[in-house]
């Protein structure tokens, strides 16, 4: 059975891609604004395609019909697609925006998208149904004392809306293509190059995951006074969570190994061209991150676990 917002990065429908349309155009016959379509999409609401040639996504055009056919259209899809801030959010949930912002800084609330003002400060934003059915769901927490272990996250500084909101565009993201590559360049686009180089060892496959790395935040929505605050957001920077990405990518690595090897420079790829190591123009020997004589799988796995060895010691 075919998942909700599921698509096939890897090996898209041609006749799905030739129909589909460009944002601005389906956002209109959606009777949306772009960026509430944009939002829809990382809600897995609107189903995308690949567009030709690399250039993003696009929207298919039996998902606009089924859209456009769906009862109470298209209001009800608006109200799937709409988020609110801080403020709108509390008056929701008929709580203080002092008690809202502590639910979400100790993961009650995730974050579907955020934005930087021109104060250069975060603005996060949450689906509003998702809101409604949290304060039905545990009405207990919108009033009274916060739970004592919930106290202690907050009292030690924690803030997790960073972190959920990473969650939730990663599963979006790997659940957009059925290519074990491109699923393995998901969470490699979250981690720090040195944690990418231990668990990918190989440059020709750090290369490959680099290409086919998405972009958690629409470049658009990216502008140079504040891509230092963003590129800030889309890094893992808590130990635990960088573990588990860790993690992730090993195992999504040995599936993408499964099926075919990171091209070498010369070999055709899945993509747009072949993707040139680090150090082109050399041969890496095994010290320097080399394809090791004993294969990526060996070599990825010695590398895991001298780094959980050193993590635990």
């Amino acid at each position: 059975m075919a998942r909700r917002g599921a698509t096939d990065r890897g090996v898209p429908d041609r006749g799905a891609v030739e129909a589909a349309l460009a944002f601005r155009r389906a956002a209109a016959e959606l009777g949306l604004r772009p960026r509430e379509l944009e939002i829809a999409v990382q809600l897995e609401e609107v189903r995308t395609v690949p567009a030709p040639a690399g250039e993003g996504r696009r929207v298919p055009r039996a998902e606009v019909t089924r859209l456009q056919r769906e009862e109470g259209f298209p209001d009800r899809l608006r109200e799937r697609a709409h988020v609110v801030g801080t403020a709108d959010a509390a008056e929701l949930m008929s709580i203080t925006q002092e008690r809202f912002g502590r639910l979400a800084r100790v993961g009650l609330l995730s974050p579907a998208t955020f934005y930087v003002n021109r104060y250069r400060a975060v603005v996060w934003l949450y689906p509003a149904r998702e809101l409604r059915a949290f304060a039905e769901r545990e009405p207990a927490m919108l009033t009274g004392s916060i739970p004592k272990n919930l106290k202690a996250l907050l009292d030690a500084g924690e803030d997790w809306r960073a972190r959920n909101w990473r969650s939730r565009r990663v599963g979006q993201l790997a659940r957009q293509t059925d290519d074990p590559w491109e699923r393995a360049a998901v969470p490699a686009a979250l981690l720090p190059s040195d944690d990418l180089a231990e668990i990918a060892e190989d440059p020709y496959e750090r290369a490959y995951l680099r290409k086919l790395r998405p972009s958690l935040m629409p470049r658009r929505a990216v502008s140079t006074a504040t891509a230092e605050v963003v590129e800030r957001l889309i890094r893992a920077d808590d130990p635990d969570e960088i573990l588990w990405i860790r993690l992730s990518l090993a195992y999504a690595l040995d599936e993408a190994r499964a099926v075919r090897s990171a091209p070498l420079p010369g070999q055709p790829t899945t993509g747009t061209g072949s993707p040139a190591p680090e150090d082109a123009g050399r041969s890496p020997g095994p010290s320097e991150g080399g394809r090791s004589p004993d294969g990526p799988e060996v070599s990825r796995r010695r590398g895991l676990k001298a780094w959980l060895r050193r993590r635990a010691g």
